[in-house]
């Protein structure tokens, strides 16, 4: 393993226990989930340059893109639910209230 592919594994794996172990704010989680896919982009965008073939050149852009629609979808329910529950705590959040 060399040592781009074991930072991106760390910091992969620290934005999952982040992710696992850090749960108060939503927005928290969500940096977390950001910080994966970022990980996860740039593995994939070296994996497509080192293998040098064009099949795989699109992968990291359909990655970024879906990221980007998570990042939003994330931000407008962490909005939604400040403006419902008063406070961005995951702890508020309880779906049998729903």
């Amino acid at each position: 393993m060399t040592l781009i592919q074991l930072s991106f594994t760390s910091v992969f794996f620290l934005g999952l226990f982040g992710l696992a172990f850090y749960r108060v704010h939503l927005l928290s989680a969500l940096l977390c989930l950001e910080s994966m896919m970022l990980a996860l982009f740039l593995a994939l965008s070296t994996w497509s340059l080192q293998m040098s073939s064009t099949s795989f050149s699109a992968a990291p852009l359909l990655l970024l893109a879906f990221s980007a629609c998570e990042a939003g979808v994330g931000l407008a329910l962490m909005v939604a639910t400040a403006r419902t529950h008063g406070s961005d705590h995951l702890q508020n959040l309880n779906l049998l209230q729903c």
